[in-house]
């Protein structure tokens, strides 16, 4: 991955971090619409707050485009969902995987967001179906730019592949990779090899997860912005 993307996804993550944790000093401006109560004083505070960073993350520049590996190809909406990203057919199997944070998931031991390790963490949900009906093979992955690790595989109901229902399984989800025979680990792993499920994901992933991340970001600061501007509110009349 090119430093470029590093430096915006780190100036990116330093902007979110301020979402968890908003200390008491002293903000400067006004916002002239509000009243002279603290009410309207703390209101102008965060929503001065709320557009500079607006601003400051509206002049991040986005990291070079970088398509897939061949075949896979992105799902239309994925950006805006929590779903799938990347699918392909292979033979009689369509694969589907879904990427997010280690860190997001409180994978990691480091608490410090803007640290690279935890940047260059990713998480998969590849998922390995055949025909229309029936079950599917899932494999939850750790993804790095030069390894991808395998946690576990488990055969799952179609209903039940979800980040929110992997948290909450039901039934047996097979045992800790670790304890499985070295041989068969090796075999799991090449099986995800012939399907191009490796490192080379990685550029690919992690480009799209800044973007999405961005993307995300500037909605919440402007619909966050849009609510606390709103001094109507409902049920008061």
């Amino acid at each position: 991955m090119g430093s470029r993307v590093l430096r915006g996804q780190r100036r990116l993550l330093s902007i979110t971090k301020w979402k968890r944790t908003i200390d008491g000093v002293a903000w400067r401006g006004q916002t002239s619409s509000f009243s002279a109560g603290s009410g309207g004083r703390i209101e102008s505070r965060v929503l001065d707050h709320l557009k500079k960073h607006y601003f400051e993350a509206s002049k991040m520049q986005p990291p070079p485009k970088i398509n897939p590996p061949k075949p896979f190809a992105v799902i239309k909406g994925s950006l805006d969902s929590s779903g799938p990203v990347l699918s392909r057919n292979y033979n009689q199997e369509e694969i589907k995987i879904t990427v997010s944070r280690l860190a997001d998931l409180g994978e990691t031991d480091n608490g410090d967001d803007s640290n690279e390790e935890n940047i260059n963490q990713l998480f998969l949900i590849v998922v390995i179906a055949k025909g229309d009906k029936g079950p599917a093979l899932q494999f939850l992955c750790d993804l790095y730019p030069d390894a991808m690790g395998i946690q576990s595989v488990s055969l799952t109901e179609r209903e039940n592949l979800s980040i929110r229902t992997m948290f909450l399984p039901k039934g047996y989800q097979g045992p800790d990779f670790r304890d499985l025979d070295r041989e068969l680990q090796k075999a799991f792993r090449i099986y995800l090899e012939e399907r191009g499920i490796n490192e080379e994901l990685f550029p690919f992933l992690q480009a799209w997860l800044y973007v999405k991340e961005h993307r995300h970001l500037m909605r919440w600061l402007k619909t966050v912005g849009t609510f606390i501007s709103n001094q109507t509110v409902p049920g008061s009349s």
